[in-house]
């Protein structure tokens, strides 16, 4: 027992969880951390955001999906240090954690560019507790707008500003537009829901920039059928409380949700390696350390560039198709056997716009419209980890489809946020 290796992973992201499910078997020990006790899936957080979906139709407890198995632990804490000389990780409270193999998928968080205080006033999509406070302030927005008879005054609460032109952006922007000239409108009596503006800000010439220009195009299109204004070239200069600055001007609204640029994990620098200009460290070909071949670094942590010199995309298949090759690596080193390159199979990128509108190109061939909607459909349950969850959210999205009603409506902490101004900055999550 004594020669049984010990693999830490850092993360229970789909990189994290993709390796766990590839050592099964094999003759380690495995300890899994993260900060939460559940895998997100992230694709879908901006349905939690529009009250489209329930938390717990995206999320599910790492213990569940990994089960029980002889020398897998999974722990609930933050990684606080690496140290590569000692060979073990620190945690917050100051436990320590041996590893023989180490790898790390802690994901990626939102770039503000060095403006400390926007996440305050534009919440970005990158947790449960991220999303609950969207669709929070979504809510109360229109329960403040009910109340004020001078259309003047409602309109900066039925304003919404999404910044930012990437999959997450153009999505969350499609399903407020839905919400805001259909589904919800119908609830309330004082306003129309004409009187709704969305914009999806973008510093780019262009949105949906990693796909090809002629979906991107259509995107846009239906976007402004939609009812959504698309400004393009227009990089933010400032967001304060309740309002956010471009050098033509500024937009009035607590609505305003951050979608832009991404920053790797700040854990990743304890590497003291390479690292990009996004703070993501460059791997080599078998995605471990140039100087380190124990530590490896998978998903959206990872700089790796495809056969063309291209960075890999921060999408959940590179990371799960990292999280396998790395988890088969270690099985067959385990075994005297030696090491392959890693290498990326592209099958496609698609994006939702809206109720069964969407873009997609798989392997060179375009789609858009209901059967690129449908595409996308089948592919996020398909990916959804659990039985369950699939059924759930398949039922969910048939119930939206035919109805176009949206289930999760409600405002928690009620009364806190009473006593604030709407779109108060206190985190709540």
């Amino acid at each position: 027992m004594a020669d049984r290796k010990h693999v830490v992973i850092v993360g229970g992201g789909f990189g994290g969880i993709s390796v766990a499910k590839k050592l099964k078997g094999a003759d380690v020990d495995i300890t899994l951390i993260d900060r939460n006790n559940h895998h997100l899936f992230q694709p879908l957080l901006y349905q939690v955001a529009t009250a489209a979906l329930s938390p717990g139709d995206i999320a599910t407890p790492i213990r569940a999906i990994l089960g029980q198995r002889k020398g897998l632990q999974v722990l609930l804490g933050t990684v606080t240090g690496i140290n590569r000389d000692q060979r073990f990780v620190e945690l917050k409270k100051g436990q320590k954690i041996s590893f023989d193999y180490l790898v790390l998928a802690p994901g990626a968080k939102y770039n503000y560019f060095g403006n400390d205080d926007w996440p305050n006033h534009a919440p970005g999509l990158k947790s449960i507790g991220d999303a609950l406070q969207v669709r929070e302030r979504i809510l109360l927005s229109l329960e403040e707008a009910e109340q004020l008879k001078d259309p003047k005054l409602r309109e900066p609460y039925l304003t919404y500003v999404v910044i930012g032109g990437g999959p997450t952006g153009v999505e969350m922007a499609g399903a407020i537009a839905e919400i805001a000239k259909r589904n919800m409108m119908r609830d309330y009596s004082t306003f129309s829901r004409n009187e709704t503006r969305i914009f999806l800000v973008e510093a780019a010439p262009r949105i949906l920039n990693g796909y090809p220009e002629s979906l991107a195009e259509k995107a846009r299109n239906t976007l402004e059928k939609m009812g959504v204004r698309v400004l393009l070239n227009t990089p933010v200069t400032d967001i304060g409380e309740n309002k956010v600055t471009f050098s033509e001007g500024t937009i009035q609204t607590p609505n305003i949700i951050w979608a832009a640029g991404v920053a790797a994990s700040p854990l990743l620098s304890a590497l003291n390696t390479e690292q990009d200009r996004s703070g993501r460290v460059v791997v080599t070909d078998d995605l471990s350390l140039s100087d380190d071949d124990h530590i490896f670094v998978i998903g959206d942590a990872a700089h790796k560039e495809d056969s063309d010199g291209n960075p890999l995309p921060a999408l959940a298949p590179v990371a799960m198709q990292q999280g396998d090759f790395v988890g088969k690596l270690i099985k067959r080193e385990l075994k005297g056997k030696e090491r392959k390159t890693f290498s990326f199979t592209d099958k496609g990128t698609m994006a939702t716009v809206g109720r069964a509108k969407a873009v997609a190109d798989i392997r060179g061939f375009k789609f858009s419209g209901l059967f690129a909607w449908l595409l996308w459909s089948i592919v996020h349950i398909f990916f959804l980890i659990g039985f369950r969850n699939r059924f759930r959210v398949f039922v969910e999205w048939m119930w939206h489809y035919l109805t176009f009603n949206r289930g999760v409506r409600l405002i928690t902490d009620r009364q806190s946020n009473e006593e604030e101004l709407i779109g108060g900055q206190e985190e709540k999550h």
